[in-house]
């Protein structure tokens, strides 16, 4: 299937450019950090994962590699060509409907402050839908700061810089974010729609979707540990 770039989104530099702005090759050169280490300190050994909008498997390798199984689910097919050793399924995370749960499910990159609320809700119910009972959910949210310490700039370990350059307000609280990711021999740029959550909305977020925090898993408060909402009566 063709998918047409995303109102709102846009991406530049060398390679396939997916609907909401990420380049494949980018994505495939970017570290991915201590999000598996945080991961994996937060779940059961050997769980099974589903990872929404795994991309060409940035976190997926390192979760294989640590023993758990993962089910990678990405709207791009340029970006699921690239994951190695796991189970891949095409298709967008608010569509998703698989029948199945897991012990685990992962929505990282900040995909919970995506600018369309009702995309977000569509998330978060899949989310929801695909956690077995006794599982949980890991949500990666945007630091406090984040729309508001502009511009600035971090050099990653792996050689390359990362600039937010503009965050600028479009309208019903949502902000369009300019981004550049600079590398010895090629630069991209992404520009896409988020919505800053306050603590607040972002637990009313999850109720709405029957979910809960259990735990704020590091200092920050971006990675998150929610379980399904107790029912009472």
């Amino acid at each position: 299937m063709t998918v047409e770039m995303r109102e709102g989104y846009e991406g530049t530099g060398p390679g396939a450019i997916t609907p909401d702005g990420c380049a494949v090759e980018l994505y495939s050169r970017l570290t991915a950090g201590t999000e598996p280490d945080i991961i994996e300190a937060a779940v059961p050994a050997g769980a099974r994962i589903l990872e929404l909008g795994s991309g060409v498997g940035r976190m997926t390798h390192p979760l294989l590699e640590r023993g758990f199984t993962v089910t990678a689910v990405d709207e791009s097919a340029e970006m699921l060509a690239r994951v190695r050793g796991a189970r891949t399924i095409r298709s967008t995370i608010e569509g998703l409907d698989l029948g199945e749960k897991f012990d685990v499910v992962i929505l990282a990159s900040f995909l919970v402050h995506t600018g369309d609320a009702e995309v977000r809700r569509g998330m978060l119910r899949t989310c929801a839908a695909h956690v077995a009972d006794g599982g949980c959910v890991l949500v990666q949210r945007e630091g406090a700061d984040y729309h508001a310490k502009v511009p600035r700039e971090r050099v990653d370990p792996g050689g390359y810089t990362v600039r937010i350059l503009s965050v600028e307000p479009v309208g019903d609280g949502v902000n369009s974010v300019h981004a550049e990711y600079e590398f010895p021999d090629a630069t991209w740029t992404q520009t896409f729609l988020a919505r800053p959550l306050t603590p607040e909305q972002f637990e009313e977020a999850l109720a709405e979707a029957g979910l809960e925090v259990a735990e704020y898993l590091t200092e920050d408060g971006t990675w998150v540990k929610a379980v399904p909402a107790i029912r009472l009566g």
